[in-house]
């Protein structure tokens, strides 16, 4: 098992859902293979109706990593600098 899964994925069908807290908000990303026979994996954010999704992709060589790409991103951007006393 994949210990990024145990944070939320979901590994019915080719689309691999993964739901993250990072910096107090909740992410959801979706895997998608890229190509019929998949040697790389494709993460995004998951799109909500009406709401447009600009950001990049990330890829990776399993879905896994291609999350774990993005949510390493994201914990970069959405995680706030430790305060110095």
């Amino acid at each position: 098992d994949s210990p990024f899964g145990e944070l939320g994925g979901d590994m019915s069908g080719t689309m691999h859902h993964y739901e993250e807290i990072i910096g107090g908000r909740t992410f959801q990303i979706e895997v998608s293979p890229v190509g019929p026979r998949p040697s790389r994996w494709r993460a995004q954010l998951r799109r909500a109706a009406g709401i447009p999704n600009a950001m990049m992709p990330f890829y990776g060589p399993t879905p896994d990593e291609a999350a774990q790409s993005l949510s390493r991103w994201l914990t970069l951007l959405y995680t706030p600098p430790p305060t110095s006393v």
